[in-house]
């Protein structure tokens, strides 16, 4: 095995790259979950949010639109989830699952006509006196706009449900959405806001994968990555500091393990794909051992306004 074939430099901005799908999807997800509602359907939120920014961007040559549309895409998935869920009061986890099946399938569909082609994708961003820096310049300031997009989103999500009025009305639906009621506050309209930008956020992380990382169409080529983000945000003990944690170290044994393989280490290849998802659930066992979750007190429940 050769390691000295591994640049340190490339691993840290391959890592970069690799996060952030994961990290707009389980900064989306935070959010909906702040609010009491499990939504499931992260996986055919990102998966249609890739095949619909591809397509846009394929058909307009801009990917900018196609992360547009993405978030659009995402977000209307995500309204019928919300229409369920909140008015119709079906189970959460069921219209979940559903939503993620029907994503797949969608995709599917849409996707057809476009395998084979490649996308524009986003130029690297240089900034300025910062990306010329010796070896911290090509590790952290020569990426693309959305890895910066992520890293102000994941600032601002923390800003918003700390020291904001409305984030602290969002913590406290999620927390015991009948005393929000109580207070006067709309249950209902606080969650459809949560469930939308949820639902564009996962979008924007699916489009990140077929514009930029693999700047191409592959039926399935989300590869489980919404169910990490879910597994993400309950490792992070829905903290938006934490999210950040675990996206990016679960960008970074996804990107060791390829060098590993690209270094001919001696594991076999299986074993080494499977990683990231052993450690996933193995950091998942440790957290439920403990005992320490910090889940809202609501999450998952139904609530009607006559309750």
């Amino acid at each position: 095995m050769d390691l000295s074939s591994i640049s340190p430099i490339l691993l840290v901005a391959s890592i970069m790259v690799s996060a952030t799908p994961i990290l707009f999807a389980a900064i989306g997800e935070m959010v909906v979950e702040k609010s009491g509602v499990l939504n499931l359907g992260v996986e055919g939120m990102m998966i249609t949010g890739a095949v619909v920014g591809f397509a846009v961007a394929v058909n307009t040559s801009s990917p900018i639109l196609g992360f547009a549309a993405a978030a659009v895409a995402g977000a209307v998935l995500s309204a019928a989830f919300a229409v369920l869920v909140l008015f119709l009061l079906s189970n959460q986890v069921a219209t979940g699952l559903g939503l993620t099946l029907v994503g797949l399938g969608l995709s599917s569909l849409i996707g057809k006509p476009y395998e084979g082609m490649k996308s524009p994708t986003l130029p690297k961003l240089d900034i300025p006196l910062l990306s010329d820096l010796p070896v911290v310049g090509p590790m952290l300031f020569s990426h693309d706009l959305m890895v910066y997009v992520s890293l102000a989103l994941v600032v601002a999500v923390w800003a918003f449900l700390k020291h904001s009025r409305a984030g602290l009305i969002l913590r406290a639906v999620g927390e015991s959405h009948d005393s929000a009621h109580a207070l006067g506050y709309k249950v209902v309209h606080v969650r459809l806001m949560a469930i939308l930008f949820g639902g564009a956020c996962s979008g924007l992380g699916g489009a990140y994968l077929s514009l930029v990382r693999v700047p191409q169409w592959t039926e399935g080529m989300t590869a489980g990555a919404g169910w990490i983000a879910l597994a993400i945000v309950v490792f992070a003990s829905w903290r938006a500091g934490r999210i950040l944690v675990g996206a990016y170290l679960f960008g970074g044994v996804t990107v060791l393990q390829l060098n590993l393989q690209a270094a001919g280490a001696n594991v076999p290849v299986a074993l080494l794909s499977a990683s990231p998802y052993l450690i996933t659930i193995i950091v998942l066992v440790i957290i439920s051992a403990r005992g320490a979750h910090g889940a809202p007190a609501s999450l998952g429940r139904a609530f009607h306004a006559s309750h």
